[in-house]
């Protein structure tokens, strides 16, 4: 078995039992075993991408040539800010800026930042299921944040003490449904070239898993 897919199925097997101890509200239509199911499934779809990050975390990790590590808490300055009002009509020439890192108005949550030793290419991801499109007000700020990370990422690596020599922010948009265009955004079928390495089996296989889990629980409702 995958070493990726074991080590992501501890953080599926801890989802599935919060799913399960879920409190929910039956619906006076639907009754309490429909009521529980719908609940069930809507909190699933939440948590789903969050598996799917992990998997791409752990399929990553198995590579050598790869640095790779989630950021919680990544600081958004005034500057860059500032400069993504004048980029946000244009915004590939974002990836023409480079800006210093450390200066905090705000922060961000960065699912994935990937490192090639050797390549020097530093990539930042945000990871989202993609199975519908956002609305314009929530595009345009999925925006905002995919262009302040493009004009800090490099300078954040460097702050890290990494030798940074191109930088570039995606969004994985894992099932197509893309609310940013092209050349910010992935889906699942352009991974494995991306990455130079095999990522989508291992993500399969902890959907796989994570699906078998949830059916385990929505028989029982």
């Amino acid at each position: 078995m995958n070493a990726a897919v074991e080590a992501v199925k501890p953080e599926v097997n801890r989802t599935i039992q919060s799913l399960n101890s879920k409190k929910f509200t039956a619906d006076p239509i639907a009754g309490a075993h429909f009521s529980k199911i719908v609940s069930l499934l809507s909190s699933a779809y939440k948590r789903h991408g969050f598996i799917i990050e992990r998997a791409l975390l752990a399929a990553l990790k198995q590579y050598p040539q790869y640095e790779v590590w989630e950021q919680r808490d990544f600081s958004v300055s005034l500057a860059a800010d500032s400069m993504v009002d004048h980029l946000i009509g244009t915004p590939t020439e974002a990836s023409t800026v480079t800006l210093a890192y450390g200066e905090q108005k705000r922060t961000l949550q960065v699912d994935l930042f990937v490192y090639n030793r050797e390549t020097k290419v530093l990539r930042s991801y945000e990871v989202k299921r993609g199975c519908g499109l956002h609305d314009s007000g929530k595009r345009r700020s999925i925006l905002r944040d995919l262009l302040c990370l493009q004009v800090l990422t490099k300078g954040y690596g460097e702050s890290r003490g990494l030798e940074v020599a191109e930088a570039h922010a995606h969004i994985i948009f894992y099932y197509g449904q893309c609310s940013i265009k092209k050349p910010f955004c992935l889906v699942r079928e352009e991974l494995d070239e991306h990455f130079a390495v095999p990522v989508i089996e291992t993500v399969e296989a902890i959907n796989d898993y994570f699906q078998k889990q949830l059916f385990g629980i929505l028989s029982a409702a």
